[in-house]
């Protein structure tokens, strides 16, 4: 089951009503959202709910284990080493056993030894990186003393397996969400009607934007011996607002969601195509995720607080891991590493990449401020290229393309009309980046009168009728 599906539209309203209708009690809000969620994952396929009931369970026990150790470390040890090798394993059997066998073949016929590989036909469940990553966190920093056991299974199965969060995040940890399962919640009318904005406001930018330009940018990537330089940069545009909307407006509906159910979820993206450089982008683009690197893989690899060549090293690492996260294909993992090559840039000459955002005051960014903010989405732009690409071989032809005389050229392209309402919402976010999302209107210009509220919201589920383009799966719930 989709967000943007006819299915998840009857099935949501049911759930909430069941949930607050039961709401006398945490622990029945809790099992509601249990099996609400394990009736959305058993849409897409049952049988994965086993896989998801065994790493939530696992999981908890373990963490319980943990805890009733206390003063046997070693065991405590073995334990939470235990449910990271499981974790880690069943996620590698399922999305990178194939992946590793077949790459391990071709090397080895690079020095004239040819096999067959031994590869497995599995279907790779959805969400499974997301849903074992929070996992791992909560029984890391149940070892780690962190955070104290849940001793409430229906709480910690909720936290688990939440359905807004299930398919693509937000990745949180446990010490945000647990404390809010573990007490009853009440009805926010006010975090409610804010959710509903945010949830049309995601949906808008999934199934307007989005959707439409992946027809235009598939259509691209199916045609580059057709196409000239100049309609393939427009097309890498197009890629950068496909990405960023799909994955931004997930976050959006999913954290809108939590706030029908009273959940707080983090925020996900902070306007992340404003950032002045390409370290300030990684720390407004999948949030979430980020910061799961930063607390579980670069902090214990020493973090920035050893020396200049270790910290390029941790970056490296982070990076090669967060590539490889997002797919079992080279091209991600390269992707990754094209990153760090910039950010170890300006660990290496020290340069300045935190900034106090003087800039957010003012209705025009500075000529200085917005050539920083236009090179860091062209660094980011040719990143999507790489992470575009199903191939190097296609990676090389695009490339080539772009630097022929051919980008010279003005051509014609398609998809005009979106491109330019993909601009429009570039300009309307820069005008909400002082907000949580973009339709945070309250006291905004003429925004602050209610009729104009409602004219707006509006003409957006018009657009969203009338304007959708073909259904096309969230990009980031297949990784």
């Amino acid at each position: 089951m989709l967000f943007n599906s006819f299915e998840f539209l009857l099935f949501l309203p049911i759930v909430f009503g069941l949930y607050w209708l039961v709401g006398k009690s945490h622990r029945w809000q809790n099992i509601t959202v249990f099996i609400a969620s394990y009736v959305f994952y058993a849409w897409w396929d049952w049988r994965f709910c086993f896989l998801l009931l065994f790493t939530s369970l696992m999981t908890y026990f373990i963490g319980l284990g943990i805890e009733q150790s206390e003063g046997k470390r070693k065991l405590q040890k073995w334990l939470s080493a235990t449910n990271i090798i499981v974790n880690v394993g069943i996620l590698g059997i399922f999305k990178y056993f194939n992946f590793f066998a077949e790459s391990f073949a071709e090397l080895f016929s690079v020095f004239g030894i040819h096999f067959d590989s031994f590869t497995l036909q599995l279907i790779l469940p959805v969400g499974i990186s997301f849903y074992t990553f929070q996992a791992l966190g909560y029984s890391i920093d149940v070892y780690q003393h962190k955070i104290k056991a849940s001793h409430d299974i229906f709480s910690f199965m909720a936290f688990i397996s939440f359905f807004p969060q299930l398919l693509a995040g937000p990745i949180e940890r446990a010490s945000n969400m647990l404390p809010q399962y573990q007490k009853k919640r009440s009805f926010d009318y006010t975090l409610a009607v804010d959710g509903c904005r945010q949830i049309l406001y995601g949906v808008f930018k999934k199934m307007v934007i989005a959707d439409n330009l992946a027809s235009v940018v598939n259509t691209a990537w199916d045609s580059l011996n057709d196409l000239s330089g100049f309609a393939l940069l427009v097309y890498a545009f197009a890629y950068s607002m496909q990405i960023y909307s799909d994955f931004s407006g997930y976050s959006d509906i999913s954290i809108g969601i939590g706030k029908l159910f009273g959940i707080r979820i983090m925020q996900n993206f902070n306007y992340p195509y404003f950032s002045r450089n390409i370290p300030d982008f990684w720390r407004k683009w999948h949030i979430s995720l980020m910061k799961w690197f930063q607390n579980y893989i670069y902090f214990p690899l020493g973090g920035s607080r050893c020396s200049k060549w270790k910290v390029i090293r941790n970056t490296f690492i982070v990076f090669a891991v967060s590539g490889l996260w997002h797919g079992a294909n080279w091209t991600f993992v390269v992707w990754g590493l094209y990153h760090a090559l910039i950010i170890s840039v300006f660990i290496f000459f020290r340069l300045k990449s935190k900034y106090v955002d003087a800039e957010s005051a003012k209705q025009l960014p500075s000529l200085k401020v917005f050539g920083q903010m236009v090179l860091t989405f062209v660094l980011a732009t040719f990143g999507w290229i790489i992470f575009r690409a199903d191939n190097f071989t296609l990676f090389a032809e695009y490339v080539s393309k772009l630097c022929s005389p051919s980008i010279f050229t003005i051509s014609d392209f398609e998809g005009k009309s979106i491109l330019a309402a993909s601009f429009l919402l570039l300009v309307w976010e820069w005008l909400m980046r002082k907000r949580i999302h973009g339709l945070q209107l309250a006291n905004h210009g003429l925004l602050k009168y209610k009729v104009c509220r409602i004219v707006l919201y509006y003409t957006i589920l018009m657009l969203i009728f009338h304007e959708a383009g073909k259904n096309v799966q969230f990009i980031y719930s297949q990784f």
